[in-house]
């Protein structure tokens, strides 16, 4: 599971060019929002697999990631100490998307998703 989150990165990134998004900053924000939310997963998940799944529609682009493994907790947003070099995962993902959620399904995996709103001057329209 240790290069999950780097192919994950790369699958998103060829996923980027094919809808023709190439502003970096909307890049550098969804690529961070979906490593944050498959480090997660992967970190605490009691089970073994976790997909991802993204997608454009007008002017936003959704994550979702989904573990399989039944977590001992409910996904939270921490404000850990200065110190302290973990738990900012969900924080960061709450400053930089425009809404994120979580579900518990009844088999006791998890989705969490989030929404990244393009940046101006992306056209929803261009994607192939």
């Amino acid at each position: 599971m240790k290069r999950a989150v780097p192919v994950c990165r790369s699958l998103a990134r060829a996923w980027l060019d094919g809808q023709r998004i190439h502003d970096d900053d909307t890049r550098f924000l969804m690529l961070l929002v979906l490593s944050e939310l498959c480090t997660n997963a992967i970190q605490y998940s009691a089970g073994t697999r976790v997909t991802c799944r993204i997608w454009r529609s007008e002017d936003l682009l959704h994550i979702e990631v989904h573990d399989r493994g039944g977590a001992a907790s409910v996904p939270r947003v921490r404000h850990p100490g200065g110190e302290q070099e973990h738990g900012r995962g969900l924080e960061l993902v709450a400053t930089f998307s425009s809404r994120w959620g979580r579900r518990i399904e009844a088999d006791s995996s998890c989705t969490v998703w989030a929404v990244v709103p393009l940046a101006a001057g992306v056209n929803p329209r261009m994607a192939p």
